[in-house]
């Protein structure tokens, strides 16, 4: 039985982002897995407090994500 746990800054995704997630991993989760382990396979979103994560030395929060989902993507 597969646990799948994603960690995200609380106040990024809303909860119909957040609910695609699981199904989409849960999806893939079971094309690697079989069908019959579907009813099985579990995927937890646990959101971390704005400011408690931090990348290259700063602190993150929302806008700093969604200003991120802003920029154009560089190749």
């Amino acid at each position: 039985m597969p646990l799948v746990t994603i960690d995200v800054i609380k106040d990024v995704f809303t909860p119909e982002q957040k609910q695609e997630i699981i199904s989409k991993v849960t999806d893939t989760m079971v094309s690697i897995e079989g069908e019959a382990l579907r009813g099985v396979t579990w995927v937890r979103i646990v959101e971390v407090e704005q400011g408690d994560w931090g990348i290259g030395g700063q602190t993150l929060h929302a806008a700093d994500v969604h200003a991120m989902q802003r920029q154009p993507a560089t190749a």
